[in-house]
């Protein structure tokens, strides 16, 4: 092949807030591929919040990205050349491939997707680990029951969409928080959210109390800080909270709650989780999340950049609000 390989690597740590300095263009040889191996040509790259995390050079639960090396990513793709007798020239397939054009894999780490019914980039988001992760935090951690309230933040999101769709099917009460008039319209006139909560509106708690009457029996938590501590004021006695994420403290601010004697006052279970940790789940949501989004009952929306060059402020954007629904970046031309 003529083409050269495009790559993104981390070029250094971040300082607070992510620039597009941290981040390096490179190009390098399309990787050859020995006995058991495929290479695959990426369409499409997954920008997710957790990679801010792996930025840092500090404890978490997974290892920190290293530094002058392919950003991490999962990915869609498509097999362009095969040694391994399980995976086909022309098969669509998802993996962690990373932030670059081309990858090879020994197909342990990638998986081939059914795109007759789902696009190949819902397997990066509603029918993929966002989705996944929606559907683990909502089923097993908060578990609701039909009549409880539920509480979703970054609602507009990728995963915080899933969930609330997720939630009313189980016959609950759904209330999303996010972040302007444009997100809240989108999560209840398109989610199906009983009512939306606008942070930006300034007078969150107050907001919060009118739309939870009965409180709050269960909180998907995607961002912490002064939702968190808002939502701790109106959680109901025995209620669960799944923290998923914890974006408004990633680039390093504290995270101060004024209001966690709910915790122990209310006997709140908190539990907070990483869904690649609970692969026994996976078959069963995919199943379930493929066949929702396929019937259309499912509904989730995408901000797709174009160009792995303009991947670093797509990512940008994302840890600053400015996508609805999932994040992608396509590497192909559309």
């Amino acid at each position: 092949m003529s083409e050269k390989n495009r790559q993104i690597l981390l070029a250094s740590r971040p300082k607070g807030e992510v620039t597009p300095a941290d981040f390096r263009l490179v190009e390098a040889e399309i990787p050859a591929i020995g006995p058991g191996e495929v290479l695959v040509r990426n369409h499409f790259l997954s920008l997710d919040p957790y990679m801010r995390g792996r930025m840092d050079d500090a404890k978490s639960y997974a290892a920190s990205q290293p530094l002058d090396e392919v950003m991490i990513g999962g990915t869609a793709g498509e097999v362009v050349e095969s040694r391994n007798p399980e995976f086909a020239v022309g098969d669509r397939v998802m993996g962690m491939l990373g932030w670059q054009l081309y990858g090879k894999d020994d197909g342990r780490m990638i998986r081939k997707v059914d795109t007759s019914r789902v696009p190949l980039s819902a397997y990066l988001g509603a029918v993929g680990m966002p989705g996944v992760t929606a559907w683990y935090g909502l089923n097993r951690i908060i578990a609701p029951k039909a009549g409880e309230t539920v509480v979703v933040s970054a609602a507009s999101g990728a995963v915080g969409s899933v969930v609330g769709q997720l939630a009313r099917r189980k016959g609950c009460r759904v209330v999303g928080v996010a972040g302007g008039a444009q997100k809240c319209a989108i999560v209840v006139d398109e989610y199906g959210f009983d009512a939306c909560v606008d942070y930006k509106a300034g007078q969150l708690y107050a907001d919060l109390r009118a739309a939870t009457p009965d409180g709050i029996d269960g909180y998907f938590d995607n961002v912490g800080g002064a939702t968190l501590d808002a939502v701790l004021r109106r959680m109901n006695a025995f209620g669960r909270i799944a923290v998923c994420g914890l974006i408004s403290s990633y680039d390093g601010q504290p995270m101060l709650l004024q209001n966690f004697r709910s915790v122990l006052v209310n006997r709140l279970r908190v539990e907070g989780f990483i869904v690649s940790e609970h692969m026994e789940v996976w078959p069963e949501a995919l199943r379930e999340l493929g066949t929702l989004v396929a019937t259309g009952e499912l509904k989730y929306r995408e901000t797709i950049a174009q160009g792995l060059e303009n991947a670093p402020e797509a990512f940008i954007g994302l840890l600053k609000g400015r996508n609805v629904g999932k994040q992608l970046v396509r590497l192909i031309a559309p």
